[in-house]
């Protein structure tokens, strides 16, 4: 494979999933991870993604600043969000999830609509503070520098307190199978306390995503009430989902 086939793939991948290991896009292309870190090296420096240790992030993900001309597939997200917003109700009590995805419901939320948002990320807080009908909390604990969001102890304890009637999330990684996966340990533990948290939890998630996995299971499927995609509900790509018990948006 040529240099220029590899670093696409590993573009492919970081905007796909927002973060990749090296060891996994090694395993995938078939080469070393010396050679892949000079490829993550190289794209950093291009500015087409961030070098992180053992890995890579997208720049959308890393900062709510580049958001307009990074975000993956920002239409297709921005559909899906659109679907989440005819679920919330005056003076409904919610948690928003981070990733592009939820910031994006964060963003088309009507800043006039009565709610109470509770969430873990700092750039959803930051969406979410320009809404002056929201009451805006947030859980806090140690803060990732790569997902900038509240992970650790702290934050699961403070999720353990709390009680809401639907919670907004994202994921790596979403098979009918398997459930929602991701290859964060930190990051699985805290999705499991949202989803423990929530009456009811909602899956956004863009259709590339769907059938496709990693190591740490957060969920099974059944533990999700709604699955919003930027697909018709009918499409034939979701007929595996149908199986279970999810309400398909």
């Amino acid at each position: 494979m040529l240099k220029e086939e590899r670093q696409q793939t590993i573009l492919s991948e970081v905007e796909l999933h927002n973060r990749i290991l090296l060891t996994d896009i090694a395993d995938a292309l078939d080469v070393s991870i010396d050679t892949v870190r000079r490829d993550v090296k190289e794209l950093d420096a291009e500015n087409k993604l961030k070098k992180v240790h053992g890995g890579a992030i997208s720049l959308g993900f890393t900062s709510s600043s580049v958001r307009s001309d990074n975000i993956y597939r920002l239409e297709q997200k921005r559909k899906i969000a659109e679907k989440a917003l005819d679920l919330l109700k005056p003076g409904g009590v919610i948690f928003v999830d981070g990733g592009t995805t939820c910031s994006e419901l964060g963003r088309l939320i009507p800043a006039n609509l009565e709610l109470t948002c509770f969430t873990h990320s700092l750039p959803v807080a930051t969406e979410l503070l320009s809404k002056t009908g929201l009451t805006v909390i947030m859980v806090g604990g140690q803060v990732s520098s790569e997902s900038q969001t509240a992970i650790g102890a702290n934050a699961i304890h403070n999720l353990s307190e709390i009680k809401v009637d639907y919670s907004f999330i994202g994921t790596g990684y979403v098979d009918s199978y398997y459930g929602l996966t991701e290859f964060d340990w930190d990051i699985v533990q805290v999705k499991k306390a949202i989803i423990k948290s929530s009456k009811k939890t909602v899956l956004l998630s863009i259709s590339e995503k769907l059938n496709s996995q990693h190591r740490y299971k957060s969920c099974d499927i059944n533990a999700i009430n709604t699955m919003i995609t930027e697909l018709n509900p009918e499409n034939k790509l979701l007929d595996s989902f149908r199986n279970h018990d999810i309400r398909i948006l």
